[in-house]
């Protein structure tokens, strides 16, 4: 039987304090052409104890693509603010998967906490030493029940890729940092991760079908069906034509 997603964890964040929620998930890691995409879900900590999750909702690898699109605008109109951040394929090949990973998940945070006009000081300083700072005495502003609101994120696998990322030199400047929880299986589990898993899929699957109908150079890759995954008819077409531009060359292609 499919595991229904609840709100548990959201409100175990909520408890401890966090003001705002957002679940993360990340689509096409494994795809041999396009971006790296991270989906991000934010509910208000205060909301997730009455939200009523929306009828249907499960990890985005467990609903055929139709049901997909069909959650894609109420979920968007279910959470606070969403986003959806991507690292291109030039950027996987500069920086590797896991940074990538890591600053496209923070560029979906940084969307979303300006959405929602969360306390941005713009003197922020730009030095990684200097944002670890400001941060801190952030976090301690908070702690004594002032200042900026706290953000919990939930990250679906046991790697924390965003924390990794946070204050290196291709991330953005968040207005408010986040303290990241990780689980496995988070997007069947956690609403708001699996939202974004929902989001991130859908945005990215458009994307790679809009290209491959857009070009005609990238046709013969079947990137309408494979969204730019290893298919057999992919790599075949790969072997015949080449690489393109869109390509993760240093990936294993053949």
């Amino acid at each position: 039987m499919r595991v229904r997603p609840t709100l548990d964890l959201e409100c175990d964040l909520a408890i401890h304090g966090f003001d705002l929620i957002v679940g993360f998930d990340e689509v096409g890691r494994g795809a041999l052409a396009g971006p790296v995409m991270v989906g991000a879900a934010a509910i208000w900590a205060k909301d997730a104890p009455d939200r009523e999750i929306p009828q249907h909702l499960a990890d985005s690898k467990l609903l055929t693509a139709h049901m997909r699109e069909t959650l894609f605008e109420p979920l968007r109109a279910w959470c606070a603010a969403d986003a959806v951040g991507q690292a291109s394929n030039e950027e996987i090949d500069e920086w590797g998967i896991s940074h990538a990973l890591g600053v496209a998940a923070l560029r979906a945070l940084n969307h979303v906490e300006r959405q929602l006009e969360l306390h941005h000081d713009s003197c922020m300083p730009n030095t990684p030493a200097a944002q670890s700072a400001a941060q801190a005495a952030a976090q301690s502003t908070v702690a004594a029940g002032f200042g900026q609101p706290r953000v919990g994120a939930i990250l679906d696998g046991p790697n924390d890729y965003i924390s990794k990322a946070l204050n290196t030199f291709d991330a953005p400047a968040l207005p408010v940092p986040a303290h990241v929880v990780t689980r496995i299986k988070a997007d069947q589990q956690c609403a708001t991760v699996a939202a974004a898993s929902v989001l991130a899929k859908v945005t990215r699957d458009r994307l790679m079908v809009s290209i491959a109908q857009g070009n005609p150079l990238y046709q013969p890759y079947h990137w309408v069906s494979n969204k730019g995954y290893g298919s057999a008819a992919h790599r075949a077409a790969i072997a015949q034509y080449g690489v393109t531009d869109l390509h993760r060359r240093t990936w294993h292609l053949a």
